[in-house]
Formats: structure tokens, C-alpha cells, sequence
């Protein structure tokens, strides 16, 4: 299930996946529900949340709310990332290649929100490894935060 929308402070908030939980109690099965939501304001700051509650809509909040509060700036080179990077966060392994101005989002899923919501235009990626879309946001942030921009000394 995806999501776009604008919020008042000029933030694009994206729901990657809501996951749908239960836990057995003596009274029966409780249900609750996972939200995972990646907020950026398409300028070079992006962040991540999973928030989780008995209905959508506070699961919701609560995951933009997180995602809000642990935004980090992407260093970006014009429209791309200044270098390629491989990750490997868990299962999941992501690549990321700069490419040319007019490219586009060359990649999946997961990958495609968190780059889009950061601002990055012109990508290639690759997802390898993990099919868990949670585990291939939470690696492709970890490769933005590793991005470089070479100083000139």
C-alpha cells in the first residue's frame, strides 16, 4: 500500500507498508497495526518511521512523527549522489549509482520512496538480497548517510 500526500509543513510523507499484527491474550486476539512511513522534503532531507497502534491512522502518525524528528541531510551532487555506494544492513543489500541528468528513478520499490523523498532525481539502483521492504528502506537510508562529497583542500 502506498501513500503521497503534503503536509502543512511542506514535508512529502510516504507510506511504504502497513502490516497488519495480532498478539493472543487470554480474552482473545488483539490486532494492531505496523506502519512504515518515509517523510523528506525533496531538497536533501529524508527520514524514516515505524510506528505501530491499534488503528491505522495513529500508526500512521506515529511513524511520521518519528520519521519527522530523525530527518538527516543526503549529500547530493546537482540532481544525483556524488559517488556509488553498496550496502549491506541485514539480509539486504542495496546498490546506488549516480547517473546523468534526465535518467530518472531507476529502482524498486522501497528504494524509490526514500530517494524521492530525499530529492535525488537522476539514480540507478539495485535491491539484492531481501524482498522485506522494511529492511531495504532502512539499508538504502544507511547508504545516503554514508554518501561523501569530496572536498577540495
Amino acid at each position: 500500500m502506498r501513500r503521497d500526500s503534503r503536509n502543512t509543513s511542506g514535508l512529502e510523507e510516504k507510506i511504504v507498508q502497513v502490516n497488519r499484527v495480532s498478539k493472543k491474550t487470554k480474552g482473545g486476539n488483539k490486532i494492531g497495526f505496523s506502519v512504515l512511513a518515509v517523510v523528506g522534503d525533496k531538497k536533501g532531507k529524508v527520514g524514516v518511521g515505524l510506528g505501530g497502534a491499534p488503528d491505522v491512522s495513529s500508526a500512521v502518525r506515529k511513524a511520521v512523527s518519528y520519521a519527522q524528528k530523525h530527518m538527516f541531510e543526503v549529500a547530493m551532487k546537482g540532481t544525483t549522489i556524488p559517488h556509488e555506494i553498496r550496502v549491506k544492513r541485514g539480509a539486504a543489500k542495496i546498490m546506488l549509482k549516480p547517473a546523468p541528468p534526465g535518467t530518472g528513478v531507476i529502482a524498486g520499490g522501497a528504494v524509490r520512496a526514500v530517494v524521492e523523498a530525499a530529492g535525488i532525481r537522476d539514480i540507478v539502483s539495485k535491491i539484492l538480497g531481501s524482498k522485506n521492504q522494511a529492511s531495504n528502506v532502512y539499508a538504502t537510508m544507511e547508504a545516503l548517510k554514508l554518501l561523501r562529497l569530496k572536498r577540495i583542500v
